[in-house]
């Protein structure tokens, strides 16, 4: 993964073209005027020197992107590949909003990572588990399990497609060759068995379960998510799994998926129309005062002074 400070920079990056592609400013100066604005010692103004030139021949960001997959993860590639596409839904707004929230994760991931490193547990570093005894390894193993519910249900909110979606993820650097590994067998299994079901199978309790009932572990895993991931799994069988992800969330506090907001035009729409049936009226009383031969048009002279 990249430092701490890529990813922090990131997310401010995210943010501001989110801003201020609401004013519908094309892109590329977007990017002109935002370069000046990222901190010089990271790698990301070098990154939107080359994501402009790419922007200038073909006016798409995702194969620059893509060329850049030391900086730029899969993942979020993925994420503005989709939504350059002419036929999909999925805008660049949203593309952006989970952009933002996906570096932020990172960023706090990345600081697990360094502090896993120097062998310390750092508080303040996001995800983590409650436990007093919490390892920095079994920080860094929980904040995986919330990335994949937090790209998962984007996927599946956006209908981004699992195919691809869940290939981009296996490379994904958040993950590791354990990780990467299952979620390839994920993406052949998913649509064709519950959701729930394939999280408990790779849950602590499951293995808790096989250790009680005394039978072998072999062939079984690998158990990537907790015992509280088992059971809320377990009580979420057979719905839909946007409930599933929202137990997660409420339950283990991991990170919500940024929606479209939606914004109310009705109240604005209503007072315009009856403008207009009031101009329409006036209108229609004039064509008729016409065909009556009752229309004084001195009334619209205008008086001297």
């Amino acid at each position: 993964m990249l430092p701490h400070d890529e990813y922090v920079e990131q997310a401010y990056l995210f943010d501001l073209l989110k801003q201020r592609i609401a004013e519908q400013t094309p892109m590329q100066e977007l990017l002109e005027q935002l370069r000046y604005e990222l901190l010089a010692t990271t790698r990301l103004p070098m990154a939107i020197e080359f994501m402009l030139t790419e922007l200038r021949h073909s006016g798409l960001m995702g194969p620059a992107m893509k060329r850049m997959a030391h900086y730029f993860s899969p993942f979020q590639t993925y994420l503005i590949e989709e939504s350059e596409k002419e036929s999909g839904r999925f805008t660049i707004h949203l593309a952006l909003q989970i952009l933002q929230a996906d570096a932020e994760l990172r960023a706090k991931m990345s600081e697990q990572m360094e502090a896993a490193e120097e062998g310390i547990v750092h508080p303040g570093s996001g995800m983590q588990r409650s436990r007093k005894d919490a390892t920095p390894e079994s920080m860094i193993q929980h904040s995986r399990c919330g990335f994949f519910f937090f790209q998962f249900e984007t996927l599946s909110r956006n209908r981004l497609g699992y195919d691809g979606g869940l290939a981009v993820m296996s490379q994904d650097p958040v993950f590791d060759a354990e990780w990467s590994k299952w979620l390839l067998r994920l993406r052949a299994q998913v649509g064709l068995v519950d959701l729930a079901d394939l999280l408990f199978l790779a849950s602590e309790e499951y293995e808790r379960r096989l250790k009680e009932a005394d039978q072998p572990l072999d062939g079984k895993g690998p158990f990537l998510f907790g015992e509280k991931e088992g059971r809320i799994a377990m009580a979420n069988r057979k719905k839909d799994p946007i409930y599933l992800f929202g137990a997660m969330q409420r339950h283990l506090g991991y990170p919500p998926v940024p929606r479209p907001v939606r914004v109310e035009e009705d109240r604005d729409t209503i007072p315009q129309l009856l403008r207009r049936i009031e101009r329409l009226e006036s209108r229609l009383k004039l064509m008729e005062q016409e065909q009556k031969q009752e229309l004084d048009i001195t009334k619209f002279y205008e008086k001297p002074n």
